[in-house]
């Protein structure tokens, strides 16, 4: 991981420090959590150092809404909201292997990162 920037390497490190057999909020399946953590580490690992340098910020990425966590997922960052694999990143999106995540829509507001939504307690 020493490739790796200090923001991205500081996003790596706060994703490891959640435990990917306990789910961050008890409305999301632990499985489900599972996969999106692993997801999560492997972007970091192989596509992060681009997603930081397009712009792409920590909100964007892993934002989850403030007070509801998982269940609003118009606040969620694009890996906040599946469990599927990423395949590319462009200034504008992220390619999953089952569907694109587009980075924002007019107005949209990201919450906090999930380590910080974990770090209060879920609602």
């Amino acid at each position: 991981m020493s490739d790796l920037s200090p923001v991205v390497a500081s996003w790596r490190d706060q994703i490891e420090r959640l435990s990917e057999h306990a789910s961050p909020c008890r409305d999301l399946l632990p499985a489900k959590w599972k996969a999106m953590h692993e997801n999560a580490l492997a972007f970091l690992d192989e596509h992060g150092a681009k997603a930081h340098r397009t712009g792409w910020t920590a909100e964007q990425l892993f934002g989850v809404h403030p007070e509801h966590g998982f269940l609003r997922a118009e606040y969620a960052g694009a890996l906040m909201v599946n469990d599927s694999w990423v395949i590319g990143i462009e200034p504008a999106r992220i390619v999953f292997d089952r569907f694109p995540g587009y980075r924002t829509k007019p107005g949209q507001t990201f919450g906090p990162p999930v380590w910080q939504f974990t770090a209060r307690g879920c609602g």
